[in-house]
C-alpha cells in the first residue's frame, strides 16, 4: 500500500512540475487515447527565420511523438482473460522516449444463488457444499473487489532499440471477503524478450478461456500468478511463438502423519510452443508443458525426499468466422494443482498412499473447456460454455471426502453501451462430486456493470 501510494505521490510530481513550466500539448484523434506531450525542459531549439515555420517543426515532431506513444502502449496491451484495455491517457515527452499511462476499471458483480449456494465470491466447484442447509439454500452477493487500477511505463532507450515495459496493475482482493484490500496482482519489467517480475504462469494461454461475469471462469482453466523470469520469442513472420520459464513454486499437499512441508528449493518450468494463423495472427493452437520438483520432509525417516510433478496442455483460440470464435484446453499430469484452477490451495498436489500411509505419492489430475462466442453485433456478443475437473484414484483414495469431480456451465450475453462501459447478464451451474460419490450442485445469476478509464 506504501509503495502504491509512493507511486501515485511521484506520479503527482511529475505532473505539477510540468504544468508549472507549462511546456504542455495535447493531443486528440477520434478513437484513440489522448496523448499529453510533456517537457520539463525544453532541450531542442528550431534555427529559423520564420516562427512560423519553427512552431510547425515542433508540431509536426509532437504529433509524430503522440502517434508513436499510442503505437507502443496499443503494442504492449495484451488481450485475453482479465486484462485491461487500451489507456484512455498517455503521457510522453517530446520525443516519446519516454511515456507512460494510468488506468483501469471500476466493475461491479451483482449475484444471487439459489438451489444450493457457493459460499466463495466466484463460482468455484470445489467449494460447493455438500450438505445443503437454510444457511446455503439462497444468497445475495455485490462484489466490486476486482475493479482495477494500473500503470504502465514505456521507456526507448537508443541503445536498446526496442522498448522497456514497466507495468503494474492491483485490485482489491488481498484480504477477506468485503474487506477490500490492494492486492498487486502483476509487476514486471519487460525488456528484449525477457519478464522479470510477477505476471500469470507461462503454463496460461491468456486468449484460450471465454469472457464471463463470474471472475475465475472454467474451473479447469489455469490462471494463477507466478514469480518469474520468463523469455518468449515469435519467429516465421509471427506465426511461431516460443516461450520458455522458471516461477517460484506453489506447493499445496496433504502431508499426513509421515511427513511435513518444508521450502522449496527447485523452481517450476513451464514452457510452450505456439502457432498463430489469420491476418491478424489471430487464431492460434498452443502446446504447453511443465516440470516440478517439490521438497518434503519424511519424520520417519528423519530426511528430506521430492516428488516429480509434471503436467501437459493443448489450448488454442479459434476464429471461425468473424462472428464465431472457439475457446478451449485440455490438460493433464500428477501433482499440478497451481496449473488447474479448481484444485488450486487443495492440498492435491500429493497425498499418502491408501496402501501405505508412511509414503506419498503424486495425484493424477485432468481437466478440459470448451467455449464458442458469437459476435451478433460490434457492440453485442453471446457465448456459454462447459468445463471440467477430475482427479484419478490412485491406489484407492485417502479420503472419502475428498474431491473427484467438478463440473462447469455458463451462458452470458455482454453488450457495451460506449466503448468503455459495458454490462452482461450470465448463468453459472457447477457441481462436485467426492470419492466416496457424494455429489451436489449449485446455480448462480450474475449481472455486471463495468467502466474503464
Amino acid at each position: 500500500m506504501r509503495k502504491l501510494l509512493l507511486l501515485c505521490l511521484t506520479v503527482g510530481t511529475v505532473l505539477t512540475a510540468a504544468a508549472q513550466k507549462r511546456h504542455w500539448g495535447r493531443y486528440e484523434k477520434a478513437g484513440e487515447p489522448t496523448v499529453y506531450i510533456i517537457s520539463v525542459k525544453e532541450s531542442d531549439t528550431i534555427w529559423s527565420n520564420n516562427p512560423a515555420l519553427a512552431q510547425q517543426h515542433i508540431a509536426q515532431q509532437r504529433n509524430a511523438a503522440a502517434k508513436a506513444a499510442v503505437d507502443d502502449h496499443r503494442q504492449a496491451t495484451r488481450p485475453g482473460v482479465q486484462q485491461v484495455e487500451e489507456p484512455n491517457v498517455i503521457f510522453a515527452n517530446h520525443k516519446n522516449s519516454f511515456s507512460f499511462a494510468i488506468g483501469g476499471y471500476v466493475a461491479l458483480r451483482a449475484g444471487y444463488s439459489f438451489d444450493d449456494a457457493v459460499e466463495s465470491r466466484d463460482m468455484v466447484p470445489y467449494d460447493v457444499p455438500m450438505e445443503s442447509s437454510f444457511a446455503n439454500r439462497q444468497a445475495l452477493s455485490m462484489d466490486a473487489t476486482t475493479s482495477r487500477l494500473y500503470m504502465r511505463a514505456i521507456a526507448n532507450p537508443k541503445w536498446l532499440n526496442q522498448p522497456v515495459v514497466i507495468y503494474f496493475d492491483a485490485d482489491f482482493r488481498g484480504g477477506n471477503r468485503g474487506s477490500y484490500t490492494p492486492r498487486l496482482r502483476s509487476g514486471y519489467v519487460q525488456l528484449a524478450g525477457f519478464t522479470f517480475g510477477r505476471d500469470v504462469t507461462t503454463f496460461c494461454d491468456l486468449t484460450a478461456a471465454p469472457t464471463t461475469i463470474d471472475f475465475q471462469g472454467p474451473n479447469a482453466y489455469n490462471f494463477n500468478f507466478a514469480t518469474m523470469i520468463r523469455y518468449e520469442m515469435a519467429f516465421l513472420d509471427n506465426h511461431m511463438k516460443f516461450g520458455v520459464a522458471a516461477e517460484m513454486p506453489n506447493v499445496s499437499g496433504t502431508y499426513g502423519q509421515t511427513f511435513m512441508s518444508v521450502p522449496q528449493r527447485v523452481p517450476d518450468f513451464p514452457l510452450y510452443l505456439q502457432y498463430m494463423w489469420g491476418k491478424h495472427r489471430q487464431s492460434h493452437i498452443r502446446a504447453s508443458a511443465v516440470l516440478r520438483n517439490m521438497y518434503l520432509y519424511n519424520d520417519a525417516r528423519k530426511t528430506t525426499t521430492d516428488l516429480f510433478g509434471w503436467g501437459a496442455q493443448l489450448s488454442g483460440n479459434i476464429h471461425i468466422t468473424k462472428m464465431i470464435q472457439l475457446f478451449m484446453n485440455g490438460v493433464y499430469g500428477e501433482g499440478i494443482t497451481p496449473y488447474i484452477q479448481d484444485l488450486t490451495g487443495a492440498g492435491l498436489d500429493f497425498t499418502p498412499n491408501p496402501a501405505d500411509p508412511t509414503r506419498i505419492q503424486t495425484m493424477p489430475m485432468w481437466g478440459w473447456q470448451a467455449a464458442a462466442q458469437v459476435n451478433i453485433l460490434p457492440n453485442l456478443f453471446v457465448s456459454g460454455g462447459f468445463s471440467m475437473v477430475q482427479v484419478q484414484h490412485k491406489n484407492g483414495y485417502y479420503a472419502d471426502n475428498l474431491y473427484r469431480r467438478g463440473q462447469y456451465i455458463f451462458g452470458n450475453v455482454f453488450y457495451s453501451l460506449s466503448p468503455r462501459f459495458k454490462i452482461a447478464a450470465e448463468y453459472l451451474w457447477a457441481s462436485r462430486k467426492n470419492m466416496n460419490s457424494d455429489e451436489n450442485h449449485a446455480n448462480r445469476v450474475n449481472l455486471l456493470f463495468k467502466y474503464s478509464f
